[in-house]
C-alpha cells in the first residue's frame, strides 16, 4: 500500500515509519529538508518529498497512487501565531493531496471535550474542521498526554521528579487527564489504515486511567524508586508557572507557556470501543513509563521532542548555516596529531555533549548553559537523544547538528544559545602528509559592537576550554 507521511521527522512520524515498513507499505515521507532525514532512512520502500507546508507549495506534486495520507504537522512549541501556521499547513496539504487518488486522511489531534479550550487545542480542532471539508474521508484520533521515551511530557516530568525532592507547584497540578502510551498511539494510527468504519469519524484515544498531574508525578517517582513531596500553591500565576517549567526542565519557554495553558484544562476522553475492535491492549501510565525507561537504558530512543526545531528559539532554516562563513569572522583553530587510531578519536567526537560532557571544563560549560537559560536560551538541559549516535538536525545541548558525516570524519555544530552573533564548532580528521590530525575550529560571526566585545570577553576562557577539549579528544 502507498502511504504518504507528513511530519516524518517528528516525534510520532519517526516511530510510525518502522511500523509501516514492517507491514510492507511503500512510504512517501514529506520533510522540509532531505539532509536531516535521508541518512537515517535509507530503505528501498522510502521515497522522500522535500516540501515546506508553510510556503507556497503550488509547484509540488504528490504521487497520484496514494492510498492513505497521515497529517502529523503540529506547531505547539513554536513562538508566534502557531494557529495560523497549522491552518496554513493544512490548507497546502489539502490542495496537494486532493490531486491524488488518496482514499483516507488520518490526523492526530487533541482531546477537545471541554467548553473552554487552550489555544493549541482550539487550533487542533480548527485543523480538524478544515480537513473534514476536503473530498477525502478523514479519520481523526484525539489524544491527550502521550507517554514514551523522548516525548515532551515524559522528559518534563522526568526533569521535575529526578531533580526536585520537594516540589512547590501551581494549582493546575490537580487538573485531570488520561495519558496514553506512545506505542498505543502508534497502534491506533497504523491499525486504522483503510478501515472504512473509521471514515468521517473522530475517536478519543487514551489509557485506562484518569489521573491528575500530581498523581502522574508521584507514580513516575514510584517507578524510579524515589520519594517525592509535592506542595501546591494557588498563588502561582500562569506566567510564574511557565517560568517554573522553563527553568527546572529542558523545555523551551514558548512550549512551557502553551503547556501551562493546556494543563489548566481537564483532558478526559469520551469512551468508545475502537481499541477492542482493533485488538489494542491499552497500557497503564506506570507501564508506559517503565517501557519508556527500558528504551532509555538500552539507548534505543527512536525519536525525541528535543530534536524538533521547536525545542529552540533559533531560526529553523538551519541549512542556511551549513556553510561556515570565512569573512567577517573570528576563529579559534587548533590541530593535534593523532597518537591513537582515528576510529577511536571519531568515537570520542561522536560521544560529545550530554552526559559525556565536553571533554574539558564541564563546570564552565554548565555555567554557560545556566547563563543562556537565564537569558532566554535553551541551556544545556536538552542533552542528546542517544549516547553514541548523531544525525543532522539533532539537538546537542545548546548546539544543533548540521553535518554528522562519519565517512568523511566531520562533525559540524551550529550554536542555538543566545549570542550577539552566530557560532559554529567543527571537528574534522584529515591526513597531513603521512599523519592523521584532528582539526577543531570555533567560528564566530559577530553582530555589531556587542558581538566583538563578547568574543574578546570570552577569549581567555576559550584558550583553556578549546585546548583542553582537543587534547582529551585525541586520547583514549
Amino acid at each position: 500500500m502507498n502511504i504518504l507521511l507528513t511530519g516524518a521527522n517528528g516525534y510520532i512520524g519517526q516511530r510510525l515509519i518502522p511500523v509501516l515498513l514492517d507491514a510492507g507499505h511503500r512510504l512517501y515521507c514529506c520533510v522540509r529538508n532531505k539532509s536531516r532525514f535521508a541518512a537515517e532512512h535509507l530503505h528501498e520502500n522510502i521515497s522522500i518529498i522535500e516540501v515546506d507546508f508553510l510556503q507556497d507549495c503550488s509547484a509540488k506534486v504528490f504521487p497520484v497512487a496514494i492510498d492513505t495520507a497521515y497529517f502529523l504537522i503540529h506547531s505547539m512549541s513554536s513562538s508566534g501565531d502557531f494557529e495560523s501556521k497549522e491552518l496554513a499547513s493544512a490548507e497546502n496539504f489539502i490542495r496537494l493531496i486532493e490531486k491524488t487518488k488518496c482514499k483516507q486522511i488520518i490526523y492526530l489531534s487533541g482531546i477537545v471535550n471541554e467548553e473552554h479550550l487552550s489555544k493549541h487545542l482550539h487550533s487542533r480542532l480548527a485543523v480538524e474542521h478544515r480537513l473534514n471539508k476536503s473530498s477525502i474521508p478523514v479519520t481523526v484520533f484525539r489524544a491527550g498526554i502521550i507517554v514514551g521515551s523522548g516525548s515532551a511530557s515524559f522528559e518534563i516530568i522526568r526533569d521535575l521528579v529526578e531533580k526536585l525532592p520537594v516540589m512547590i507547584t501551581p494549582k493546575w497540578l490537580n487538573t485531570q487527564c488520561q495519558p496514553i502510551a506512545v506505542r498505543n498511539v502508534i497502534e491506533f494510527l497504523s491499525a486504522s489504515i483503510l478501515k472504512e468504519n473509521t471514515y468521517h469519524q473522530h475517536f478519543d484515544i487514551s489509557g485506562p486511567e484518569v489521573l491528575s498531574y500530581r498523581q502522574m508525578l508521584l507514580q513516575f517517582a514510584e517507578v524510579r524508586g524515589l520519594k517525592r513531596w509535592i506542595i501546591t500553591l494557588p498563588i502561582m500565576t500562569p506566567r510564574l508557572s511557565s517560568y517554573w517549567l522553563y527553568f527546572i526542565t529542558s523545555t523551551s519557554y514558548p512550549l512551557a507557556v502553551n503547556l501551562v495553558n493546556s494543563m489548566k484544562i481537564n483532558i478526559i476522553a469520551m469512551p468508545n470501543n475502537l481499541a477492542n475492535e482493533l485488538g489494542i491492549k491499552l497500557l497503564t501510565y506506570k507501564t508506559a513509563v517503565q517501557l519508556a525507561f527500558e528504551k532509555v537504558e538500552q539507548n534505543l530512543v527512536l525519536s525525541s521532542w528535543k530534536d524538533s526545531f521547536s525545542s529552540s528559539n533559533a531560526n529553523q532554516n538551519w541549512m542556511n548555516n551549513i556553510e561556515v562563513p570565512v569573512f567577517g569572522c573570528f576563529k579559534d583553530s587548533k590541530s593535534r596529531t593523532l597518537t591513537i587510531k582515528e576510529e577511536k578519536v571519531l568515537e570520542n567526537i561522536w560521544s560529545i555533549g550530554g552526559k559525556k560532557g565536553w571533554y574539558y571544563g564541564n563546570s564552565l560549560w554548565k555555567v554557560r548553559g545556566l547563563i543562556d537559560k537565564v537569558a532566554g536560551g535553551v541551556g544545556l538541559r536538552r542533552g542528546r537523544t542517544n549516547t553514541n549516535a548523531i544525525h543532522p538536525g539533532d539537538a546537542l545541548d545548546f548546539w544543533r547538528v548540521l553535518i554528522a558525516d562519519k565517512q568523511n570524519q566531520r562533525l559540524l555544530l551550529f550554536a542555538e544559545m543566545k549570542l550577539p552573533g552566530e557560532a559554529w564548532l567543527e571537528f574534522k580528521i584529515v591526513k597531513v602528509k603521512e599523519e592523521f590530525q584532528l582539526k577543531q575550529t570555533a567560528t564566530f560571526r559577530p553582530k555589531g559592537l556587542w558581538g566583538r566585545l563578547y568574543w574578546y570577553a570570552v577569549l581567555p576562557f576559550h584558550y583553556f576550554i578549546f585546548n583542553g577539549m582537543i587534547n582529551n579528544l585525541v586520547k583514549k
